[in-house]
């Protein structure tokens, strides 16, 4: 098939059952049959930043994301709230795309999923700003107690958290088509 985009999903989570992923997984349901969605799953692989090692030919592993990240149409993140603020991973990650053009104004939607969530919500577009990432207006969402919402199988059971997804999703891909 001929795709007109290509998503890439990026958890905070490193757990594969958690909330993010789970949310991350019913919005790949939701994008059009001519949109490649991929979760990326290799979050763990990302070595701990280190400016001394970011040049022409960082660890493959960082080169991997760049490259699928410069070839994607649009980058969504969903990610928890780690003690008032954003994960370790998902920020070590974004530390290594800082030297990169890989974000320089790539469309992002951005989902906070957590108890309270709003210091990671805050503190991610503050990083993704840093490295000229286009946030689209409209698709960021702040979901607070995550685990309310959700149930043990993944499935969203509040209805104004999924109309509230459906509509960021809406936004992003009119941005990206």
């Amino acid at each position: 098939m001929n795709y007109k985009g290509n998503i890439l999903a990026i958890s905070g989570s490193l757990r594969s059952g958690s909330s993010n992923h789970n949310i991350l997984s019913f919005l790949g349901r939701l994008a059009p049959a001519d949109i490649h969605y991929s979760i990326y799953d290799r979050l763990a692989n990302i070595p701990p930043f280190d400016p001394g090692l970011d040049h022409e030919h960082p660890s493959e592993a960082v080169a991997e994301l760049r490259d699928l990240m410069r070839n994607a149409s649009g980058i969504i993140i969903c990610t928890p709230e780690y003690a008032f603020g954003v994960p370790g991973q998902l920020k070590n990650m974004l530390d290594w795309m800082v030297s990169s053009s890989s974000l320089v104004d790539k469309p992002v939607a951005l989902v906070t999923a957590s108890s309270v969530g709003s210091h990671a919500h805050a503190a991610l577009l503050l990083t993704l700003g840093a490295l000229s990432a286009k946030v689209v207006d409209g698709a960021t969402l702040l979901i607070q107690f995550i685990r309310s919402k959700i149930d043990a199988s993944g499935n969203i059971t509040d209805l104004e958290t999924e109309n509230a997804l459906r509509n960021v999703m809406e936004v992003f891909w009119g941005e990206i088509q």
